[in-house]
């Protein structure tokens, strides 16, 4: 087996190689096809969110099962699957006895707290695994298993308003901008300022208007959601949004948000953020992404230019997503 692995917060990842694991209980031995490459991924990288190190980073991963634990169910050898990044729950908490999984006491968290796909294989538990829909090459695939599924989770929590704002147009955002428009929104991409790239992009996907992050929205919104992990946008965002609005924090981590005047938040409006995900976030997501259809724009990489990957990502010079290809 052939793995990329996070050693400790902000250092390089290095390329190892040793035996292919065993699936036990309820998990199944996945051979990698594709891992996208995700903001999450940084975060893990630079010791910004929990994890054990060392660690196989990724949670966007498309692979075929070829063995099974003895206690694994409603999954076949050869099965086309995807693992996100909710790897395992306790099944016990009141999180998960309420059907918030996705909040559970005692998760665990695939590319954070048990290995991930930036492999040659990985093994996952087959109850958290998703199918994957038809139509989709593996890398192109690869992108919903967390840019689509939580910018789903945040598009839903963002509730039903017409005008929507998307701040940071990077993988999450193109698929979700994809969906509210066929939904029959209009979408505001709100980028980098002076990003035409990104902006084109947007308009490219269906986005009524693209522009920076510094200039006002062209109509009050509805909801806007927060993809980058920019604090400062919180206090852009609230004044852009109408009374009684929302605006979604979608990320895992953002930098702090700083002091805004009390006016800007009142009017019922309301600031909220997106934690992890539920297998019914998955289910719901993947039967819709066929039917809009929802593509996505990837960039592919080898497995050993997992660092290159990492650094386009932090930079910006991505457009859509990152894919590793073992």
């Amino acid at each position: 087996m052939t793995s990329m692995v996070i050693d400790a917060p902000s250092r390089p990842l290095r390329l190892t190689t040793g035996p292919i694991p065993e699936p036990t209980g309820t998990d199944v031995l996945i051979e990698v096809a594709a891992c996208g490459v995700c903001r999450t991924d940084l975060h893990v990288a630079d010791g910004e969110i929990a994890a054990r190190y060392p660690v196989v980073p990724g949670h966007e991963i498309v692979g075929r099962v070829i063995a099974l634990g003895p206690d694994a169910a409603d999954i076949a050898v050869g099965d086309r699957v995807g693992v996100p990044w909710l790897g395992r729950t306790c099944g016990t908490c009141p999180y998960c006895r309420s059907g918030r999984e996705n909040l559970c006491d005692h998760p665990t968290f695939t590319g954070a707290t048990r290995d991930g796909g930036y492999s040659s294989h990985v093994i996952a538990d087959a109850r958290f695994c998703l199918p994957i829909p038809e139509g989709y090459d593996d890398a192109e695939a690869a992108p919903l298993l967390c840019a689509g599924l939580i910018g789903y989770r945040s598009l839903v929590m963002a509730g039903d308003g017409k005008a929507i704002g998307l701040y940071g147009f990077g993988a999450a955002a193109h698929i979700i901008a994809q969906v509210a428009v066929w939904q029959g929104r209009s979408v505001y991409a709100f980028t980098r300022p002076g990003d035409r790239q990104a902006q084109n992009f947007a308009l490219k996907l269906g986005c009524r208007w693209a522009g920076g992050s510094d200039q006002p929205a062209p109509e009050p919104l509805d909801a806007a959601i927060i993809f980058a992990a920019v604090g400062a946008l919180v206090p852009l965002a609230l004044k852009a949004v109408k009374k009684g609005s929302r605006v979604v924090c979608a990320g895992i981590h953002m930098s702090d948000i700083p002091s805004f005047p009390y006016a800007d938040l009142w009017g019922e409006r309301s600031i909220l953020s997106v934690a992890n995900l539920t297998r019914e976030d998955g289910r719901a997501f993947l039967d819709i992404a066929p039917k809009v259809p929802v593509r996505t724009t990837v960039t592919r990489f080898k497995l050993d230019e997992a660092n290159e990957a990492l650094a386009a990502l932090r930079e910006g010079r991505l457009e859509g997503a990152a894919v590793l290809i073992p």
